[in-house]
């Protein structure tokens, strides 16, 4: 008979602390998965980066959770499959997601609830957006032996609806917003319809909505 019982493996110590993990009883989670999160996010320090592009006015003597720690739980519930605040408020007791932000499952303290988060996802302004794109950037292109010309994300879902084109970032350089592959050829404009062309009134350019008497919609 064979014996497929698997092995324990270590991870590195948490507050001198090692960590086992093993699949013989004892506090179960189910996101086991979330401490390799954890390790990646240690090697690229991406929560510390992302944290440091958000301005934090907070009163350092009252702080119970730093920004650091607050952005490490949401990437690491999103990237598990939780996208809603709301699952931090049960996530914030899971063993896995403790010791994966840095904490004891039993006697470290419980991770930020759903209105910590909620708060910070609404606290960021434009400029400090952009800063965080530009991390994100950063970390993408250092991902390259050699950073890549242009690279083209699309920034939002609303774009897309919008029918505005992705966005093309360039390492060290401005943005360009709905702008084609700046390496492309431009696109050749497609012909007008025979019948719209020999209309008189009609020019290729955009015109307003408005009647050629100067009121009410066309």
């Amino acid at each position: 008979m064979i014996d497929d019982n698997l092995l324990p493996f270590c991870f590195p110590a948490v507050r001198r602390k090692k960590i086992t993990a093993a699949f013989d009883g004892g506090r179960i989670s189910s996101d086991g998965g979330v401490m390799l999160l954890a390790q990646a996010d240690h090697r690229l320090g991406i929560a510390e980066r992302l944290a440091r592009a958000i301005p934090d006015g907070r009163d350092p003597d009252r702080v119970t959770h730093l920004l650091p720690d607050i952005l490490r739980a949401r990437i690491f519930a999103i990237a598990c499959g939780y996208e809603d605040a709301d699952d931090l408020d049960r996530l914030r007791f899971d063993p896995a997601f403790k010791l994966a932000c840095g904490r004891l499952p039993d006697s470290g303290r419980d991770l930020c609830s759903q209105p910590t988060v909620s708060r910070w996802e609404n606290a960021p302004a434009l400029r400090d957006l952009i800063r965080l794109m530009d991390v994100m950037v950063d970390l993408y292109c250092a991902s390259y032996t050699k950073p890549p010309e242009a690279s083209c994300r699309s920034t939002s879902m609303t774009r897309r609806r919008a029918g505005r084109s992705p966005c093309w970032l360039r390492p060290g350089k401005t943005p360009l917003l709905g702008h084609r592959d700046p390496r492309s050829p431009a696109p050749s404009r497609p012909a007008h319809p025979p019948g719209l062309a020999a209309d008189p009134d009609h020019h290729p350019r955009r015109r307003p909505l408005r009647s050629p008497a100067g009121h009410g919609m066309v």
